[in-house]
């Protein structure tokens, strides 16, 4: 996404789960161009700001409200400034990323995302998973669990969601991980569904536990999770002895041709 604007520039980096080698190219060279750095000390790994060049002003969002980020924007679009605004994982979830786009374009200011890892996708890789397998799920809901800081929109809760029985990823919870477990269970996934739990996955501390519902949160207590962790919860991550159909051979697409038995075989399976 990108919208022309005046004077400056603001480019909202994904930063990916944490590790320097998961940017992207493009996360890479706008880290590189700007001449402003703003980073999340705590959420991204140093090794980053080995891409901004000599001179580039390094600043910490730890340290900063969001009327001091606009500050520095005000100050891009005055002086002609480019910014690289660096936030972990992607910039499209829980980034408070929407509130500074809509300031910069009141402020006339070009502004662009650039899209990231998120930590869902990385920790799936951690644990050599993938979250759709065929006929048991297909759908992944990311979501967190209510009773935050931030309220959820009726209907959002973790035991609706939890209903579809399907994979889930389950962001900023582990500090209530008893509620986690009750809603999940109350929204009818058995005990013994498996669980990967995931903290502060791509970095050198890194924990990647594997556990059941019944046993989250004693898990999560053992090792005192209680922040940068995320849960995968569902069926697929256990599941063996499915195929797709993708690339079954009675499947067709405009590069293939089906084996005509095959393909019969696969009709009669589909019922």
């Amino acid at each position: 996404m990108t919208v022309t604007g005046t004077n400056g520039k603001v480019t909202f980096v994904g930063a990916g789960p944490g590790a320097a080698d998961l940017l992207t190219f493009r996360a890479a060279k706008a880290i590189a161009d700007a001449d402003v750095v703003i980073w999340a000390a705590s959420l991204v790994q140093a090794e980053v700001l080995e891409h901004a060049r000599e001179g580039a002003e390094i600043l910490d969002s730890a340290t900063m409200s969001l009327e001091d980020v606009v500050a520095v924007y005000e100050r891009a679009q005055r002086d002609g400034l480019r910014v690289a605004r660096i936030h972990s994982g992607d910039p499209a979830l829980w980034g408070g990323t929407q509130e500074q786009l809509d300031r910069c374009v009141e402020l006339g200011l070009e502004t662009e995302i650039v899209p990231g890892v998120s930590s869902f996708s990385a920790v799936a890789a951690i644990a050599q998973r993938e979250l759709t397998i065929p006929e048991v799920a297909q759908s992944v809901i990311l979501t967190r669990l209510g009773g935050g800081k931030t309220p959820m929109p009726p209907g959002e809760e973790v035991r609706e969601f939890a209903r579809h029985g399907t994979t889930m990823a389950l962001f900023l919870s582990a500090a209530r991980s008893g509620q986690l477990v009750g809603e999940l269970l109350e929204g009818g996934y058995p005990e013994d569904t498996p669980v990967v739990i995931a903290y502060q996955a791509t970095w050198p501390e890194e924990l990647v536990l594997r556990c059941t519902i019944a046993t989250l949160e004693a898990t999560v207590k053992e090792h005192k999770l209680w922040k940068h962790t995320l849960f995968l919860v569902g069926p697929a991550l256990s599941a063996t002895g499915t195929r797709s159909h993708l690339y079954h051979p009675g499947h067709f697409h405009g590069y293939r041709r089906a084996d005509p038995v095959a393909r019969r075989e696969l009709r009669e399976s589909r019922g």
